[in-house]
């Protein structure tokens, strides 16, 4: 059997940040790690539900909403993806998310906490989506726009 692309990276030596993680046609996804895979400190569901509500909603109605594809969280807890339509540049993406990051902390109520609007309306937190979205962002400031993968001596 084939292994999928992201099995091939080495986990071991990615660090917080931004990477194109694979090109599809038209659709760019981009590994949004917000934490150090393996190393313990993962996110909690309510934290990774919590942001998805807000960044899903705000990346969608922002500057690059009608290229996105979706934003979801990965499985493992250290992050996100984010998947958009290939002719935005990644330079657009990044200042996007830093942007829609830094927006999440002036809004007043979490999007789709109602029980008609998600499955599981109860575990949600605005508080812990602004700590987590300020946390990264900080990551992708100190680190600036860099959209490859780290290689064995920049870990």
């Amino acid at each position: 059997m084939k292994t999928i692309a992201s099995f091939e990276v080495d986990h071991d030596l990615v660090v917080p940040g931004m990477y194109i993680s694979r090109v599809d046609g038209d659709v760019v996804t981009y590994d949004l790690r917000t934490r150090r895979p393996n190393c313990g400190d993962y996110m909690s569901d309510l934290t990774m539900h919590s942001v998805e509500h807000m960044l899903a909603t705000l990346l969608r109605n922002g500057p690059i909403g009608e290229s996105v594809v979706y934003f979801g969280p990965m499985g493992c807890q250290t992050g996100f993806y984010l998947l958009v339509r290939d002719g935005v540049e990644p330079q657009k993406v990044y200042e996007t998310l830093c942007s829609t990051l830094s927006e999440v902390e002036r809004q007043p109520e979490m999007f789709g906490q109602s029980r008609r609007a998600c499955g599981n309306y109860k575990n949600l937190s605005l508080a812990a989506a602004k700590e987590e979205c300020r946390r990264y962002l900080d990551v992708l400031l100190s680190r600036g726009a860099s959209f490859t993968y780290p290689k064995g001596d920049e870990a």
